[in-house]
């Protein structure tokens, strides 16, 4: 307890930013087309934030799955435009801005993270998370917060 104290009051002094609340988030790819979350809440507090995924048991080509975050209103015409960019892009459109974040498209337990800054995000705005596999996204989703 008095090592938590010390440690805690060398931050304090040090004037480095220490946040209670966590920065990064573990979020797994079923063979079943979902994610085990379906909300994730990112702290005011947080500067980045971290998203680690894990995929699913089969082949890339079967059952690959990245994550893919944009506003809400932006979900449907980011999976299109992903769909034509196909697999060597993670079914992500190359450059495009309403994109906000995402992982590579992985297969067979593989894992990959993003992190990204928090300041893309607004308090209040509809965000989603998606998997731009082609038709994975239709139960492959979940919402994101910020500040809550």
């Amino acid at each position: 307890m008095l090592r938590l104290a010390i440690t805690l009051a060398a931050l304090a002094l040090s004037g480095a930013a220490w946040s209670a609340e966590p920065c990064s988030v573990d979020i797994h790819g079923t063979d079943q087309m979902t994610y085990d979350l379906k909300t994730i809440n990112v702290p005011a507090s947080c500067k980045t934030f971290t998203v680690n995924l894990q995929a699913s048991t089969l082949p890339k080509n079967v059952m690959g799955h990245n994550w893919v975050l944009a506003k809400k209103d932006d979900m449907k015409g980011v999976i299109d435009d992903g769909a034509k960019a196909g697999e060597a892009n993670d079914y992500v459109q190359p450059g495009d801005s309403r994109v906000l974040a995402h992982t590579h498209l992985i297969e067979l337990g593989n894992k990959d993270s993003v992190t990204f800054d928090t300041s893309k995000l607004q308090a209040g705005v509809a965000y989603q998370f998606f998997c731009s596999f082609p038709f994975h996204a239709t139960m492959m989703k979940g919402a994101l917060t910020f500040g809550g």
